[in-house]
């Protein structure tokens, strides 16, 4: 009888302390949520036990197409939620609330073994429009360049291609993939791979940056914007955060989590 009521309150407590526990769905960029998102929810559920992250990393459009139809408390974004986003959500009673939450460079990379030391702005314009389509043209050694590209749900897509391309079209040939360690791993395998990834995925085995314009992508350079493809990315919410998503934010931007942010491989916004 004793062992069947311990039971019975052994059950309770777990049921309640389910009830109790606080869920935060995040949904988006794939350049916060592969590495950076995961590594901030495993620090802030260590200070806060009972929390738990439910992370799905698939571009930055599907943060604003799940906080729309309220299936995410939280997205993360390599670029700004376009106007016809913005639109959209507010036609469905949905505010989109911003928060930088670290700075980040896209870095064109290569393999290891490309000869090819540096680029100007247009020669990656030219090389990712399909405008320049073997290495021979920038010094290189004879051979049809093999584009890699994210798919058109990321955020670093949209960005790249106004950062680095006067928003022309990618070239046809380009292949698209669904992540950074994914066009790292491709390029590394490809001795005529050319790809971008952010920053945190740059030190990627097999691959290296290219300068460009004579500068690299590094904390100093990003932040003072001599690195042409620097750009901030952000968390969003449905209008001011609250109760534990507001808690995992301001986690996020405080010491702590920018000291996470510097560790990852982004450059912290403090």
């Amino acid at each position: 009888m004793i062992k069947n009521l311990f039971l019975c309150l052994g059950a309770l407590a777990t049921a309640t302390s389910i009830v109790l526990a606080d869920s935060i769905v995040i949904k988006g960029s794939d350049t916060l949520g592969a590495k950076l998102v995961p590594q901030l929810a495993e620090q802030f559920k260590s200070e806060h036990p009972g929390t738990e992250f439910n992370i799905a990393a698939e571009g930055s459009a599907t943060a604003f197409a799940a906080l729309i139809d309220k299936t995410a408390t939280l997205g993360m974004a390599s670029r700004p939620a376009k106007p016809e986003e913005i639109a959209t959500a507010a036609a469905k009673g949905v505010q989109l609330k911003q928060t930088e939450v670290a700075y980040d460079g896209i870095a064109v990379i290569v393999n290891a073994g490309n000869p090819v030391k540096a680029l100007t702005r247009k020669q990656v314009e030219q090389i990712f429009t399909g405008e320049i389509s073997d290495w021979s043209a920038l010094g290189g050694t004879a051979g049809k360049i093999s584009v890699y590209t994210r798919n058109t749900s990321s955020g670093t897509y949209a960005e790249f291609r106004e950062l680095a391309m006067k928003k022309r079209d990618y070239a046809p040939s380009s292949q698209k993939l669904a992540g950074n360690e994914q066009i790292a791993a491709e390029v590394a395998n490809n001795g005529n791979g050319v790809g971008y990834v952010g920053l945190a995925y740059s030190k990627a085995n097999g691959i290296k940056v290219l300068p460009i314009d004579g500068s690299v992508p590094s904390k100093e350079s990003v932040l003072t914007k001599a690195y042409p493809f620097a750009r901030p990315t952000f968390y969003y919410t449905d209008g001011e955060p609250t109760g534990i998503v507001k808690e995992f934010i301001e986690f996020t931007i405080g010491d702590a989590g920018q000291k996470i942010v510097e560790q990852v491989g982004f450059v912290p916004i403090r």
